[in-house]
């Protein structure tokens, strides 16, 4: 019996702890020049209860589909290795950056992660362009404006798996919570919608902050010292409630 508590107990704390590829500028509104030159923290942690993972340089940071490589600095977060970087804003628009990772083995559930996620930027009152998709393998496009939402807006997305919708996906959803906040228990931490038959899915974000939304694929396999394990692919975006 203790050991079935001692597996169900494990069983739970990973099934809480949800990993997200965090990836935060530090505005998704750009009004005035002050603002222009935009810092991105990436970093692979547990929002909800602010604690981190060591993240392996990534292969690159992208302003659009690669058009534009970002240069990278590694910084530390929640005391572990993370990365950091900047782009000036020198015109209106709309802008979308996004992380490519390098696959994290994860030997608690078996598997490798592979988390892809995305930040959608509006500078000086511009709104064209927010729902278009990079192109990504696995990605998130939003059918609401992704910036000025306030808290209590209803957020809502589409999942695209090689450009097509994907049904019946489950979408993790977590606060970056620098708040404080304590969750009523364990399973509260990580809140869970599923797209429909047209890979849509809607979240209300009941607080202020930022939100990551993760829809998880599992596709394609990795070896780990001699042996294939499954690969999560998620597809990710970040979203600001004021």
């Amino acid at each position: 019996m203790k050991k079935l508590i001692s597996t169900l107990a494990i069983a739970a704390a990973t099934i809480a702890n949800a990993h997200f590829l965090t990836f935060l500028p530090s505005t998704d509104n750009v009004n005035s020049k002050e603002q222009s030159n935009i810092k991105f923290d990436a970093m692979f942690i547990h929002p909800f209860e602010q604690t981190g993972m060591t993240m392996e340089k990534p292969f690159g940071i992208y302003v659009g589909n690669k058009k534009e490589e970002l240069t990278l600095s590694e910084t530390t977060k929640f005391e572990q290795k993370a990365w950091e970087t900047s782009y000036k804003i020198k015109r209106p628009g709309v802008y979308q950056f996004f992380v490519q990772p390098e696959p994290y083995f994860e030997p608690d559930e078996g598997k490798y992660i592979s988390h892809v996620p995305k930040s959608i930027i509006s500078a000086y009152g511009m709104e064209d362009g927010w729902d278009e998709p990079l192109g990504l393998k696995y990605e998130i496009i939003p059918t609401t404006k992704p910036f000025a939402l306030y808290a209590g807006n209803i957020f809502s997305g589409k999942v695209l798996h090689n450009g097509k919708p994907a049904s019946n996906v489950e979408v993790e959803v977590e606060l970056y919570n620098e708040f404080g906040l304590k969750a009523p228990s364990d399973t509260h931490i990580t809140q869970v919608v599923k797209t429909d038959e047209n890979g849509n899915f809607s979240f209300a974000m009941n607080h202020k902050g930022w939100w990551g939304f993760a829809a998880l694929i599992e596709e394609g396999e990795k070896e780990y010292k001699g042996k294939m394990y499954p690969i999560e692919n998620g597809a990710l975006i970040w979203i600001k409630a004021y």
